[in-house]
This record gives C-alpha cells, structure tokens and sequence, in this order.
C-alpha cells in the first residue's frame, strides 16, 4: 500500500501530479522509472523543484522491478510515475502489478496515437502493452485527477 499510486503521465511530476493527486494522497516521496532520466543528474534536478518537500528518486525500469517490494513494504508513501505506457508495462511484466491499481494521465498527441479521452492519446503498440498488463493482472484505468470519472481500460480500447 505504500506506492499509493501508479501513474502513467508524460509529464511525469507537475501540477496534476503533485497538486491533485499529492493534496488527496499526501506522498513523502515521488519515484520516477525511466531509463533516460535515472542517467541525466541535471534533468532529474528540474523534476526535483516541482516536487516541493517530498524526496523523489529516479530509477531505470530494470531497478525499479528490484526495489517494487522494498517500496511496498516501506512505510513512506509514494507516487510511482513512468512517462510511458511501455516502461510501466516492463514494469509489470510477469504479474509484478497483479492487484495494484494502474492509472493513465497524461499522454499527448504523437506519432500513431489516437485520441482516447482529451487527455489520453494511444498508440496501438500502447493498447496492447495497456491489455497485456490487465491481462497479468494490474487495473487499469484513466484518470486524470482523483476527483474525475475513472474511465475503464475495457471502455477506452472498446
């Protein structure tokens, strides 16, 4: 229970993030999976302002899926972001998210994606990660703050 919230978002940690979701959820900690940025000291600083007082980390998805039950069991709550619907997916290969809650923010317009919800564009190479990760057991829903409709992966892919 202590990762409060797993959340796919592009932008990863902004006002969403840390306003919405940081005031319902009270994180002491963001922990941000990506490959690129757990090698970029400087980037990781910007992400580190917008924060506020809570500590954030940066992993690579490889080391992310080493410390996922370390993190279950601590005591500190955290906010678990990836920028993409892939590495959340490499993220939950082999049931490592079965039961956990897996919730889709922001994805913007890009190459191949369709619009979902104004909010939610996917790629049909993002639709297959998103149902092979329910498929080992994550539940996967969007939305893009706590107080907004919970939209259904079975809806959205529908």
């Amino acid at each position: 229970m202590p990762i409060v919230l797993w959340r796919v978002d592009e932008r990863l940690i902004h006002g969403q993030v840390v306003l919405g979701w940081g005031s319902q959820l009270r994180p002491s900690r963001y922990i941000v999976v990506d490959d690129d940025l757990a090698n970029s000291q400087w980037e990781q600083e910007l992400y580190r302002l917008g924060a506020g007082d809570a500590e954030v980390i940066f992993r690579t998805v490889a080391a992310a899926r080493d410390e996922a039950q370390e993190w279950r069991d601590s005591p500190i709550r955290s906010i678990l972001l990836t920028r993409d619907v892939r590495s959340m997916r490499l993220l939950g290969a082999e049931g490592l998210l079965r039961g956990e809650r897996v919730n889709l923010g922001g994805q913007h317009h890009g190459p191949e994606r369709v619009q979902i919800l104004t909010y939610l564009h996917l790629s049909p190479a993002d639709q297959a990660d998103l149902m092979a990760l329910a498929e080992e057991g994550a539940d996967v829903s969007a939305r893009d703050l706590p107080d907004a409709h919970k939209v259904s992966l079975k809806s959205l892919i529908a």
